[in-house]
């Protein structure tokens, strides 16, 4: 299947409209908002970390409503239930038993605070997720196209929280950290915020809709990747497994390297990143950007490591610099 330079200039020039009505309302975060649009392009999820009041639910109400998309938000509290999220079956006397699908029925949705709800609920969100249906009473339903999902986790709190299990992260294709903006950012945001003027008078444009963007996941699929870039990607990966043979010196503080996933993950959003970049081919640059995103929820740091301070970001680049570029 081969991918033209028109069809690659065509999805690139709708991102980049994407990005400027999200920029109306969103000051700063240019590589946050880059994050979003690699993973809905690589038909990903997101897991995204950052203290209160950084506008991450500003940031996918604007997302969904620059690409045309429905919008719902989940707030995670430790009594939800599975059928909060995905819906009952309900009864009445005149038209019998009737589904009533619940939130997770949306096109962008955001799960804020995931940590927050018992394991039962995250794993309904996670197989919702991973299985792109759902199950209600005896009937199953697709996710509508396309489905994509922002879970939110407060890293200040661990008080009443759960935190997801390591094999359920995995499910996420990226891991975005939102940090403080800077102070010409944060002069901006005074004057130019949702609690001073509202959402609605930013006037923010529907410049995609919801079948444009499921055509550009699929061109995806055709950006062309070399052998010699496949072969770079694996040995990213097989560093975070065996770091003593890549002479990795952090990797003494790796209690488990990253999973076969995150191959695949990096490989697909490595093809996200050149569509982005208006390019129909994947270069060793494009990888090492999606790296740390990509393996910094898969790389589980040992307790040693944890005492010492040590980071996942830390080992990554680590990784990025001792594997050469094929």
């Amino acid at each position: 299947m081969s991918n033209s330079s028109a069809d690659v200039e065509r999805s690139k020039k709708s991102l980049e409209a994407i990005r400027s009505e999200i920029s109306k309302v969103i000051v700063g975060q240019d590589e946050v908002i880059n994050g979003f649009l690699r993973a809905l392009v690589s038909n990903g999820h997101v897991l995204i970390e950052g203290v209160p009041g950084l506008a991450k639910t500003l940031m996918i109400k604007t997302l969904a409503r620059a690409i045309g998309c429905d919008f719902s938000r989940i707030q995670f509290t430790p009594d939800l239930l599975p059928t909060d999220i995905i819906g009952i079956t309900a009864y009445d006397k005149n038209k019998g038993f009737y589904v009533v699908k619940g939130p997770i029925f949306s096109n962008l949705v955001l799960a804020d605070e995931i940590n927050r709800a018992p394991p039962k609920v995250q794993s309904a969100l996670l197989e919702c997720m991973q299985e792109r249906q759902a199950t209600i009473g005896s009937q199953t339903f697709p996710m509508k196209k396309p489905f994509f999902v922002m879970a939110t986790q407060n890293p200040l709190e661990s008080l009443g929280t759960y935190p997801l299990p390591e094999a359920q992260m995995d499910r996420f294709l990226f891991k975005l950290n939102i940090t403080y903006p800077s102070l010409e950012e944060e002069e901006r945001i005074l004057r130019n915020n949702i609690t001073v003027k509202p959402f609605e008078e930013f006037k923010i444009k529907a410049v995609s809709s919801p079948e444009q963007i499921v055509r550009i996941q699929q061109s995806v699929n055709s950006i062309y990747v070399d052998k010699k870039i496949e072969k770079y990607i694996v040995r990213i990966v097989d560093a975070t497994r065996h770091p003593s043979q890549y002479g990795i010196g952090l990797g003494k503080y790796i209690a488990w390297g990253a999973s076969p996933r995150a191959s695949i993950s990096i490989f697909m959003a490595a093809r996200a990143e050149a569509l982005l970049s208006g390019k129909t081919f994947v270069i060793p640059e494009y990888v090492k950007k999606v790296a740390p995103d990509v393996l910094r929820h898969r790389i589980i740091v040992n307790y040693e490591g944890q005492a010492e301070g040590i980071t996942s970001d830390a080992i990554i680049s680590q990784i990025l610099e001792r594997i050469e570029i094929p």
